[in-house]
């Protein structure tokens, strides 16, 4: 049984159908809610019927608590009860987590020979009652929403992104679909220090576009982000690294992702892409974002305006790059920006300029801007996530009457990958801070197998990404790369 973290877990059995057994041989003990458990604690014992509705009332409570925090729990009670199943499902969907009931059908001779052999029997005459009602309540699941409903196996948790990824990984095998990748660099933080930097981020780059990685991107950022790691690690200058990956690369396009619009006159960045796209051979992508990361503005004396204005901000750079790379020397005057001559020699080698992606999923401005200027998109989310995004940007351009297959939609995610499950195991447990639990950890890296990336990659591209960009929160050196060159062949 592949179940999702997070998910809501249901058990649904009459008493002595191996419910409780079963949640303690597949889960940890704090992922099990159980009724008879918090009886115990506000009443006489497990036992206490008297103290069944506070029981229940601080069930409800911590099953609230869990969800909210995107926990996978297991509620062990008898699940009998139609109403309170059904407002398990409501609870599930009202935090986005998948609700699964496992039901048991044990048979009512096994149930009524185990409960003989308890210390402490349920009475004959109410088995007898949950026994007679179990086909009703069986047959009742298949439509009470859950998202799945099975029977009682062993359990393996994977992350909610790749829940179906076995099944899409089929349709890859069976009807390919094509998918370009490229490769993320968010962190600078290796074993050696700033020593080995230089040569840890070539072998990198380099083993990169030997694995089938048709792109390079590093963050615009100063100071290391909250996301990634504390402020105190490494964090290179963008555009100098990339000079850098200019020179030690062929093939791959190098690009921020993306560029903070308020950290750089812009027309001096409209230079220093025009720079990078003559000295790589014409294989700089401009990446653009409205900027986010107050705290470093702040550290280094930067301005941070509101979003309005980085907006504004925003809408000028597009409008003034393309300038800036073609003929003559024309003014321009935007809502912030102001430039005389709009003088840039060399130009970059591509025609008519670098292309220009926007990052970020706002409906209302950023995909909007997208629209209106942009080469390329970058979102985030899973695949139903993207085809929302994608529905979007679709009445965007048509607003402005605009073709949409002439964006390129980019998807950025983590992707930590082994090559079997035991292998995605160890590395969960070698790579995850010390507070975090497996799951937590694996569904924040997207942490699967081989063939599961596979499967969620095929999914991204059938909601119609065309390039999937990723970060490895073990590319420390190239052994990631070797592993994720399996997943890109199956793509080629």
């Amino acid at each position: 049984m592949r179940l999702p973290a997070p998910c809501l877990v249901v058990l649904v059995g009459p008493a002595a159908s191996g419910k409780s057994t079963w949640a303690a041989a597949q889960f940890r003990p704090e992922q099990v809610v159980s009724s008879d458990d918090i009886r115990a604690l506000v009443g006489e014992g497990p036992h206490d019927q008297r103290a069944s509705k506070d029981a229940f009332d601080v069930l409800d409570l911590v099953l609230e608590r869990r969800v909210k925090r995107r926990l996978l729990t297991v509620v062990d009670t008898l699940g009998l009860d139609g109403p309170r199943r059904r407002a398990y499902v409501e609870l599930a969907r009202r935090y986005a987590i998948p609700c699964i009931a496992v039901a048991f059908d044990t048979a009512a001779a096994e149930c009524r020979r185990r409960n003989r052999q308890r210390a402490r029997r349920v009475p004959d005459h109410v088995l007898s009652a949950q026994l007679r009602s179990w086909d009703a309540v069986r047959a009742m699941l298949d439509d009470e929403g859950f998202d799945s409903v099975t029977g009682p196996e062993d359990v393996e948790v994977v992350p909610q992104a790749l829940w179906w990824a076995l099944d899409a990984a089929v349709r890859q095998s069976e009807r390919p679909m094509s998918l370009r990748f490229g490769l993320q660099i968010p962190s600078f933080t290796w074993p050696g220090g700033p020593a080995e930097i230089g040569d840890r981020l070539g072998a990198i780059a380099k083993a990169a576009e030997e694995a089938g990685f048709e792109s390079v991107w590093v963050m615009d950022h100063f100071l290391q982000i909250p996301p990634v790691g504390p402020d105190w690690q490494e964090m290179l200058d963008s555009y100098t690294t990339l000079g850098y990956l200019a020179g030690l690369t062929e093939r791959a396009r190098l690009g921020v992702l993306v560029t903070g619009i308020t950290y750089r006159n812009i027309a001096h960045l409209a230079k220093i892409v025009a720079t990078l796209d003559v000295l790589s051979g014409g294989r700089a992508v401009c990446g653009l974002g409205a900027a986010w990361f107050e705290r470093e503005h702040k550290a280094y004396g930067w301005d941070f305006p509101t979003l309005s204005r980085r907006y504004a901000l925003l809408e000028d750079a597009l409008q003034l790059l393309p300038l800036m790379w073609g003929p003559g020397s024309p003014s321009f005057e935007g809502r912030i920006i102001n430039v005389p001559e709009c003088i840039c020699y060399p130009r970059p080698l591509q025609e008519p300029g670098p292309p220009i992606m926007v990052g970020g999923s706002g409906e209302k401005r950023t995909l909007k801007l997208v629209a209106q200027y942009a080469s390329a998109c970058n979102l985030f989310g899973d695949a139903a996530t993207v085809r929302h995004k994608l529905e979007v940007l679709e009445r965007h351009c048509a607003d402005v009457e605009r073709d949409p297959s002439t964006i390129e939609v980019t998807q950025l995610a983590t992707a930590l990958v082994g090559n079997d499950r035991p292998e995605v195991v160890d590395a969960i447990a070698r790579l995850k801070p010390e507070r975090m639990s497996a799951e937590a950890y694996a569904a924040r890296v997207n942490a699967g197998t081989v063939e599961e990336h596979v499967g969620r990659f095929r999914e991204l591209a059938e909601a119609g990404v065309h390039t999937a960009i990723v970060n490895m929160p073990d590319i420390g050196g190239t052994e990631p790369l070797e592993r994720f060159a399996q997943v890109i062949a199956e793509f080629a």
